[in-house]
């Protein structure tokens, strides 16, 4: 029988020897059927989510003006703030404001990849109007960095692979990707207004059905509304209500093809609260994986091979619910224009966020308008701005 509810598993009990192989078992069924699951324990302290929701509450009452200096087009670098509706997913407009920040990296130098532009110091709302923002953010990002490193490894075991079997895709000292820098993760804090601020016919989209990239993503659900939905085998809809004192974890598209399948990437969605419910706060943090992993690489070395019985535990949920019913189809895999992670995740906020697209990448721009007519023209199912379109193209939003 598909789910019709979303797990939720104790972090706490990994970290015990007689409780370890129960959490692993419950994270491998998360894992498998599910794709989605709530952690609680996380061992971060509560004061520290508490300051988070309301600085990141607080930025959106600070004047226009503020905003507009940390302007998202400002830079290359695609962060900094976003105006409502501003960004694009399943074709149409979200109707949602932020601001995207992620753990700091200096400018790159001349002979780096164009892609190293991601890399890059935030654009920090003024300390004259938010005096305490950059430090509680830049706290946040290093500690939720730590937990989604540490949970990939539990991932890892719970599928009997060794648990530093993803280390080799993360940037840092000791880890397989770049040995002189650290590890770029990702932030963004969103405000999704309800329904009436908006408009008539803007409809309800917050986020259109998608998956997400990468390997995981870890919401902090920053208000009391209900809007995030996870679709179930059966194509149905299910909600993801908040809940106190846990994160919302979703598996991504990479960790579903270096899994070979086994890991589920589940479509989800974000529908804008109903007229005067007031605005849903949400803060997803996405964990980063190394800009030069090549897709080459991700399809035909990986992890290495899953072992045939977990294989076959997968199988038996895909027969058990009869196949699967998706909105959104998996299509992360090379041959695309893109041959590295750095080099798609480029082209994808250029699809995203078209106005900084034409500003600092204009090439990449009309390459993208031509393969969106050539898509058109094919009448393809994949609709551009959801799904990974052969480069690994999904979107960052909950």
């Amino acid at each position: 029988m598909s789910f019709t509810s979303i797990p939720i598993l104790d972090l706490a009990q990994a970290s015990d020897p007689a409780t370890k192989p129960q959490f692993l078992a419950e994270l491998r069924h998360a894992l498998m059927e599910v794709g989605f699951l709530y952690l609680k324990n996380v061992g971060i302290p509560d004061e520290l989510f508490h300051r988070v929701i309301r600085e990141g509450k607080a930025f959106f009452d600070i004047p226009e003006e503020e905003k507009l200096k940390i302007e998202m087009k400002n830079a290359p670098s695609f962060l900094g703030y976003s105006r409502l509706s501003a960004e694009i997913t399943a074709g149409e407009i979200d109707h949602r404001e932020q601001i995207d920040l992620s753990t700091e990296h200096p400018l790159p130098g001349p002979s780096a990849p164009l892609y190293d532009n991601l890399l890059a110091p935030n654009q920090w709302p003024s300390s004259a109007v938010l005096p305490h923002f950059r430090t509680i953010f830049t706290e946040y990002m290093k500690r939720m960095g730590e937990v989604s490193i540490y949970f990939t490894s539990l991932i890892a075991e719970a599928i009997d692979l060794p648990a530093d079997a993803f280390n080799k895709y993360f940037d840092g000292p000791g880890l397989g990707g770049r040995q002189d820098q650290n590890q770029q993760h990702k932030l963004k804090i969103v405000k999704y207004p309800d329904v009436s601020t908006l408009g008539s016919g803007k409809g309800n989209q917050g986020v259109g059905p998608h998956k997400d990239s990468m390997l995981s993503s870890y919401l902090l659900q920053a208000s009391h509304h209900r809007g995030l939905q996870v679709q179930n085998m059966k194509g149905e809809w299910i909600d993801c209500p908040p809940i106190d004192g846990t994160l919302v974890v979703a598996i991504g598209q990479g960790l579903e093809a270096l899994t070979q399948g086994v890991c589920v990437s589940t479509t989800h969605r974000v529908l804008s609260p109903e007229a005067g419910q007031g605005a849903r706060y949400s803060i997803p943090f996405f964990q980063g994986v190394s800009g030069d992993a090549e897709f080459e690489d991700l399809e035909t070395v990986g992890v290495g091979q899953v072992k045939e019985e977990i294989k076959e535990l997968r199988r038996r949920v895909l027969e058990k619910n009869g196949g699967r019913l998706d909105d959104v189809e998996f299509t992360f895999r090379k041959g695309g224009v893109a041959r590295t992670l750095g080099e798609a995740t480029l082209r994808n906020r250029v699809k995203s966020h078209q106005d900084v697209g034409e500003i600092w990448y204009p090439d990449i721009s009309e390459s993208v308008r031509a393969e969106q007519a050539a898509l058109a023209r094919k009448k393809s199912p994949v609709v551009e701005g959801v799904t990974v379109v052969s480069e690994g193209k999904a979107v960052e939003a909950h």
